[in-house]
């Protein structure tokens, strides 16, 4: 197989009908990438986050727009890659960060999207982009739609089976761009710091697909980018819901070919 960014060879022991036999096989990467901000001459580490190597100007562009740290692209002076595990980025002195940014304990595991924040209305990061702004409707067989489409585009998890995707479409199930990591908080960041970079923020007439469950951080980053439709394979939380109902956007999940569940706001959904 040829090498695949983000995936590691390893020898393993497969037990099949009371046997032990030595296989080839792959895993998913796991490694830690530090984010720094360089800002009025002033370097802070401001997260380390458990990432799937690759994209990681992405990522370190998303998690700082989904945190509320950047509002645009044009923020950001220069990217630097130090290794392979630390990004600088420079910041322009105009930029204000937002109170307790640099007092936060900045380890988040691979399966944790707002560790570290010291207070919960850190949590609950002010979005210029509200939800509300998409006034949109699409139909449920273009919603169906997705879930059929989501094997073709994870391509890590189709060598792996062990990293989420975050994929985005236009209203007529059109593929947009799809991101991969093992931490479901990173392939969101990995979507949103894409869509920054190039300029097409908000994402106001679009679907978001999440290949597990809808956490609450997932639909607080997607908050941020002003995306109007989330609809997840997996379950939703408690919480995820009340976020979305109260940014106005729509939340299905349980996504099947048949259907699936709608959670809050069913004014964009036509039957």
């Amino acid at each position: 197989m040829e090498k695949t960014k983000g995936v590691k060879e390893v020898f393993i022991l497969k037990m099949n009908q009371g046997e032990l036999k030595p296989i080839q096989d792959y895993v998913i990467i796991e490694q830690p990438l530090e984010i720094r901000i360089r800002h009025r001459g002033r370097l802070s580490q401001i997260a380390i986050t458990m990432r799937t190597p690759g994209f990681d100007i992405d990522l370190a562009s998303g998690f700082l727009f989904t945190e509320g740290i950047v509002t645009d692209i044009s923020d950001v002076l220069e990217y630097q890659v130090i290794d392979d595990n630390v990004i600088e980025v420079l910041l322009k002195d105009r930029v204000n960060l937002p109170d307790g940014l640099l007092h936060r304990n900045t380890f988040m595991s691979s399966s944790c999207g707002i560790c570290g924040k010291t207070s919960l209305d850190m949590i609950k990061t002010n979005t210029q982009y509200l939800p509300w702004a998409s006034k949109f409707t699409v139909s449920q067989s273009i919603i169906v739609s997705l879930r059929d489409q989501l094997d073709d585009m994870r391509n890590l998890f189709s060598i792996t089976g062990g990293n989420h995707a975050v994929a985005l479409f236009d209203l007529e199930a059109n593929l947009l761009h799809v991101a991969e990591d093992v931490g479901r908080h990173n392939a969101m960041d990995k979507l949103v710091g894409n869509r920054l970079k190039s300029g097409n923020l908000p994402l106001n007439k679009t679907i978001c697909l999440l290949s597990g469950r809808a956490s609450f951080e997932l639909i607080q980053k997607a908050m941020m980018a002003g995306i109007g439709c989330i609809v997840a394979v997996g379950a939703p939380s408690s919480l995820a819901i009340k976020l979305a109902e109260e940014c106005g956007m729509t939340l299905i999940g349980f996504l099947k070919s048949e259907g699936g569940n709608v959670y809050c706001g069913k004014e964009r959904v036509n039957i």
